[in-house]
């Protein structure tokens, strides 16, 4: 009897089988997190970051790396992630929030299904704003109704903020704007910028205000901002009218402020990482978990801290649940986002 209560004690302490191979799992392995953007964007230091603080809350300390994959807007890394990438629990990725609606259009070029990835959590919901070069004539959003020549805004692709909120800004207040596609990254599109050769730029508040030269263009006054998205004014653009105080005054159609709101859907996923489908659910829960720790870890936040980073963080399981909701919109609303993103 007493050998028996031995046995039973040992087996106890020792934890489940499954859960104990997954934690030895990451033992001596290498992470990697893909990142759907150039070398120098928003998303891209971020991951580096994650990269940084991440491991040491994963059973087994794996390396992590970061491997930059930009093109279309994060697709191209998305495609990779969910299409090839094993589902293995080591392979995850870093991509712009708006990469879905290539796949809500129904793009050729999207290999993924933005519902069945493995969702690991988000360090904030996230606003978008647009601004211009300070040196065009124009003082507000609506001096774009009838410029002398319509301004250029650069973006990489369709799945980028650059893209979408120029476009859901021209749809909603009837603006003439030039978009100049085909940027490599974000941080091609703010050399473009200092060059002048294009003049304005939809980014979200994280990424402009988290990296240079984001901060060096607020402080000198570079550039303008002429709209945000939030609901309420972020305290750092506190001058800067939002979308909605805009349409209020301008008495737009209340079916135009609900194709707003499924368009500025995509900032409730902030800055995701995700993963690729399959992984096994314990392996899925020691990454939930990880991430979840990192986020609380003193020195990640004296980090952000550092680099202006807003924490404020949403769980995988919360974003699992918006991209089935995203992406299962009806015909009706799916033409008329159409219209708004068609190139």
């Amino acid at each position: 009897m007493r050998k028996m209560f031995f046995i039973a004690l040992a087996i106890f302490f020792a934890g489940p089988p499954a859960l104990r191979a997954q934690s030895d799992f990451y033992q001596g392995k290498q992470v990697r997190i893909v990142v759907g953007a150039s070398a120098g964007a928003a998303s891209d230091l971020y991951a580096r970051l994650v990269a940084q603080h991440l491991a040491k809350h994963i059973p087994g300390k794996p390396n992590i790396i970061v491997q930059n994959m930009p093109g279309g807007g994060s697709v191209t890394a998305a495609n990779y992630v969910y299409s090839v990438a094993k589902p293995d629990g080591l392979t995850l990725a870093a991509v712009v929030a708006p990469v879905y609606f290539a796949q809500l259009l129904g793009r050729s070029e999207v290999k993924f299904d933005w519902a069945k990835f493995t969702w690991i959590g988000t360090p904030e919901e996230n606003d978008e704003l647009f601004f211009i070069r300070s040196d065009q004539p124009y003082k507000t959003l609506l001096d774009l109704r009838a410029p002398a020549q319509p301004p250029r805004c650069g973006t990489s692709g369709v799945g980028s903020t650059g893209y979408y909120i120029p476009k859901l800004l021209s749809e909603i207040f009837n603006l003439k704007i030039d978009l100049v596609t085909g940027y490599p990254g974000a941080a091609d599109v703010d050399v473009a910028v200092e060059r002048n050769e294009v003049h304005c730029r939809g980014t979200t508040l994280s990424a402009f205000f988290g990296r240079e030269p984001g901060r060096t263009w607020a402080k000198t006054g570079f550039v303008r901002f002429l709209v945000q998205t939030g609901d309420k004014r972020d305290h750092r653009l506190s001058e800067t009218p939002t979308i909605w105080e805009l349409m209020n005054s301008e008495k737009t159609p209340e079916s135009q402020k609900r194709i707003a709101r499924v368009v500025l859907g995509a900032g409730g996923f902030g800055r995701p990482i995700l993963a690729t489908p399959g992984i096994p659910a314990e392996r899925v829960t020691i990454l939930r978990n990880a991430y979840g720790g990192m986020l609380k870890d003193p020195e990640f936040l004296a980090e952000a801290k550092k680099r202006m980073w807003e924490i404020n963080p949403v769980s995988g399981e919360k974003l699992a649940a918006l991209a089935k909701e995203v992406i299962a919109q009806p015909p009706d609303v799916v033409e008329r986002v159409r219209k708004i993103l068609g190139e």
